[in-house]
């Protein structure tokens, strides 16, 4: 152990945690080239050119020149996902918020209780039932 000293440690530990760190940087620059929808084919592949051929000026150049677009792109996905996860949510449940009407549940339970009142037959609502949950 003494010909490796904790300093030495601790310094290669340092290099390979910034060398992960750039990794996932370069895969962010290459994954928003591709994503960027405004810009052409050809400028997508000179900027992956240049990212693949000197790695590190190459990041460094795309982050300092579309840095501002990349942080839009990443904040309109992040609310593009939010919003379909939000109606994934909605179709699931089965909420009609833009019709403000009830839930399917709410309204099978209406149904039922008309049933068991004796307000509704047995054949009304398996028909309205079967509306309800077309």
């Amino acid at each position: 152990m003494d010909d490796y000293p904790l300093l030495n440690v601790f310094w290669t530990m340092m290099w390979f945690f910034l060398w992960i760190m750039w990794l996932f940087l370069l895969f962010k620059v290459i994954s928003d080239i591709f994503r960027d929808h405004e810009m052409g084919g050809w400028g997508k592949a000179g900027w992956l050119i240049f990212c693949i051929l000197l790695p590190y000026l190459g990041v460094l150049v795309y982050v300092i020149a579309r840095g501002k677009g990349m942080s839009r792109r990443d904040a309109k996905q992040a609310k593009d996902a939010e919003a379909r996860f939000q109606e994934y949510i909605r179709q699931t449940a089965g909420t009609q918020a833009a019709a403000g009407g009830p839930s399917a549940s709410d309204e099978l339970a209406r149904l039922a209780d008309l049933k068991t009142k004796g307000a509704i037959s047995e054949e009304e609502f398996q028909q309205a039932k079967a509306k309800v949950l077309a």
